[in-house]
């Protein structure tokens, strides 16, 4: 039977719960309606009473085509729960063995189910690229990644957050990456503290060129990645969103000139050194370092759902890498901050500074 989630004593009537039964009956198949979307674009599983012995039947179910599918207990999950919750988007229970649960209560399962229902479209195509980048090398995994950028990019729900936005003129930074070298020793620096040291183009080119310095001189021996002001990087900069006339030049470009890839080539010599807020891409191209050390106040989101797209930085590959792609994906599917704390936890931070 189909009951529904009454996640904030709230009529969620529109959400469905189900049992593994119903899953392996096909409860969470992706069917679409004539708008071209599911009715239903999130399911929540109960597994607070699951039939385990459904498990097997489920899991096959869930190789198919999905909805974006949650995993929801009150209870600590049995070993028995760990194929179930492996073929989940993401699961939240307060305990279980592995690392495809999450800890989480029902306000996250209401704020998972607001964002899938404002953004079907990001939210499916999030699902099921963290299939996809689990699984693939880094670099297959990035080219992956930025298609699914570049078609959200073209989409309503993209078009809608960005008609919502005044645009602005991009200011214009001098020297918006500082490059320093003592002895073996490359600092790169972010250096646009007065935006958080948001991550446009201009940082992004200053970052590569730092960077290619590394890769053609073996004399360096470590490469640091830092920056300036308040924040490490607050993601993306929000004024040049949606400025590319082509999305597929866009996907070329990003795939040509990746931060994310050229600190994944350099990784065994890499160390980024987070504080502040660490956003979007100021997580993401970060996540590839070879270490990743943090202030007791860095704070880590990936807000790119709530704009109508995925993690386009490198996140659903290089932060997949660390944590799974299960936690990356109540990341980006409840908007949440994380602390240091959870982020030295889940092994997305490897040691505080």
């Amino acid at each position: 039977m189909v009951a529904s989630v009454d996640a904030r004593g709230m009529d969620r009537g529109d959400i469905p719960t189900v049992g593994l039964a119903e899953v392996a009956a096909g409860a969470a198949d992706l069917a679409v309606d004539e708008t071209s979307l599911p009715a239903n674009p999130v399911v929540v599983v109960d597994l607070n009473r699951a039939q385990w012995d459904c498990a097997d039947a489920a899991v096959a179910a869930l190789k198919r085509r999905t909805v974006v599918v949650v995993g929801f207990s009150e209870t600590p999950l049995p070993a028995a729960a760990v194929p179930v919750v492996e073929a989940l988007t993401c699961t939240l229970a307060p305990d279980g063995p592995g690392r495809a649960w999450t800890p989480g209560t029902v306000d996250d399962l209401a704020q998972i189910a607001d964002t899938v229902t404002a953004a079907p479209r990001a939210a499916l195509t999030l699902a099921g690229l963290l299939e996809v980048t689990s699984r693939a090398n880094v670099a297959d995994g990035l080219v992956a990644e930025s298609l699914a950028y570049s078609m959200l990019l073209a989409g309503p729900e993209f078009a809608a957050w960005r008609a919502g936005r005044a645009r602005r003129d991009i200011p214009e930074t001098v020297d918006p990456v500082l490059l320093d070298r003592a002895g073996d020793v490359l600092t790169v620096t972010l250096n646009r503290p007065d935006r958080h040291n948001a991550f446009g183009r201009a940082v992004r080119d200053g970052v590569l060129a730092g960077l290619a310095v590394a890769e053609y001189d073996d004399s360096i021996r470590e490469i640091v990645l830092r920056g300036n002001g308040r924040s490490f990087c607050s993601g993306g900069d929000l004024d040049e969103f949606g400025t590319a006339t082509d999305v597929s030049a866009a996907h070329l470009v990003r795939i040509q000139q990746s931060a994310a890839l050229a600190v994944h080539r350099l990784a065994p010599r890499t160390r980024a050194i987070l504080h502040g807020a660490c956003i979007g891409a100021g997580i993401e191209v970060p996540s590839f370092a070879g270490r990743v050390q943090a202030a007791d106040d860095t704070r880590i989101r990936l807000p790119e759902l709530a704009m109508g797209l995925v993690p386009g930085a490198g996140g659903t590959v290089g932060i997949t890498r660390r944590i799974g792609r299960w936690r990356t994906a109540f990341l980006a599917l409840t908007g949440q901050d994380i602390d240091v704390d959870t982020a030295l936890a889940w092994g997305l931070v490897d040691e505080r500074v």
